[in-house]
């Protein structure tokens, strides 16, 4: 099985028009995956090419369109390219000898900076400019030439060494369970399933298993009461899809730990207590509020979509009222507006590497809009949310202690409503 881009260290190239990313990246991929023209602007949207660097590993190279690029059209293009950032690992800023390092080669430099990505200078086409190499520049820099491949084995070597130390995604389950354990998923095959195959999460999650030396017991949820009967010791966890919660909840004893496979997502691509304190809020909305349904990917919507259709219902019964809910699909950085929005609902990020959902989370909270995930909210809508966080005892305790603080408000209401009365 490929390893899906998201799990690859994404590497992006930035540089002005001409500069010679796109060569460069058929100089470390060996092969002609890149568009390379003399024509100003052949890069236009950025593109993302998915290689092996040793030993590296799985990385995704992607290439930008110039950063000098002009007009409207250009200006457009620039954005894009900036956005890349949200889900870059490690920034190669590509330097044309001919152009020099000015403004915005600088400008790169900060926004690397201000968001906390490794950066490496990258100083291009010494074989035609071979003074290049006198440039002065902050470390780490190399000095190649993507057209005679000079100086392309220092710069794998210099990616290898300046790669984010934890760039590398935590384990979905590994640090939960032990050796010769027994983990249960519980997968529906509904119309929402993909016909011949499991969804990325469901596959992550069973080889996680098995890569720490537990079993997988893979059931569909009218079977999984079957299959505890058939087990000569008890499962150390049941992970079960969001959509299936309640059935799964009613049929797994309480002292078998129960989650789902979008909860251990939240803290796979995440920050699952931010997404669990963001369901603590659910409690707050009130008709005519506007929530976002975020999106990672442009799947095509099924009959009972779980985003467009059941978490909208299932809002708009909650809060006793109609809820105005926007979809926002796709990758990229969450919409501008987002102080317009009371709640973000996300989906479980499958699609995106751990750094693009960290910034969309990040995003929320500059936005001060509070940010929960599918399997999260699912879990409280059914009233099963302490029982799915039962791998995590200290987010158990910490909506142990929302509880309290709406029971004690209830109690000042009702004596507040109480003394009214009786005055």
């Amino acid at each position: 099985m490929s390893v899906p881009k998201s799990q690859r260290l994404h590497i992006a190239l930035f540089g002005r028009t001409n500069a010679g990313k796109s060569s460069l990246i058929n100089a470390l991929t060996g092969q002609s995956l890149a568009i390379v023209s003399d024509v100003p602007g052949t890069t236009t949207d950025p593109v993302a090419k998915a290689m092996e660097i040793l030993p590296l590993g799985p990385v995704v190279l992607i290439d930008t369109a110039g950063i000098d690029d002009v007009g409207k059209l250009g200006e457009l293009r620039k954005k894009k390219s900036y956005e890349v950032l949200d889900k870059t690992d490690l920034v190669l800023l590509v330097i044309d000898p001919e152009k020099g390092f000015g403004e915005f080669e600088r400008d790169i430099v900060k926004k690397a900076e201000e968001t906390g990505t490794p950066l490496i200078y990258v100083v291009n086409k010494i074989d035609i400019h071979p003074e290049a190499k006198k440039y002065e520049l902050p470390e780490p820099k190399v000095f190649v030439s993507a057209l005679t491949a000079e100086g392309i084995v220092e710069l794998k070597q210099t990616i290898v060494n300046n790669a984010p130390k934890d760039w590398t995604l935590p384990t979905v389950l590994g640090d939960l369970i032990n050796p010769g354990d027994v983990v249960i998923c519980v997968i529906p095959v509904d119309k929402a399933a993909p016909k011949g195959r499991l969804i990325l999460p469901q596959q992550i999650v069973i080889r996680d298993i098995i890569d720490n030396e537990a079993i997988a017991m893979v059931v569909k949820e009218r079977e999984l009461l079957y299959a505890l009967s058939l087990l000569n010791k008890r499962p150390s966890l049941v992970v079960t899809d969001a959509s299936v919660y309640n059935k799964v909840a009613a049929d797994t004893p309480a002292d078998i730990r129960l989650t789902s496979f979008s909860i251990l997502f939240a803290r796979y691509k995440g920050d699952l207590q931010t997404l669990v304190e963001g369901v603590l809020t659910v409690k707050k909305l009130k008709p005519g509020d506007k929530v976002l349904i975020a999106e990672a990917c442009t799947h095509h919507p099924v009959e009972d979509d779980i985003g467009r259709v059941k978490i909208p219902r299932w809002l708009r019964a909650q809060v006793g009222g109609e809820v105005e809910i926007e979809v926002k699909a796709g990758s990229g950085p969450l919409p501008d507006n987002l102080t317009e929005y009371s709640l973000i609902v996300h989906c479980g990020a499958c699609m995106l590497n751990r750094k693009e959902m960290l910034s969309r989370i990040l995003q929320a909270k500059r936005a001060g809009v509070p940010i929960v995930n599918y399997g999260v909210i699912m879990a409280h809508i059914h009233g099963v949310l302490h029982r799915a966080l039962s791998p995590f005892p200290h987010l158990q305790g910490m909506i142990d202690e929302a509880e309290k603080e709406v029971k004690a408000e209830i109690e000042i209401l009702k004596k507040i409503t109480e003394r009214a009365i009786y005055e």
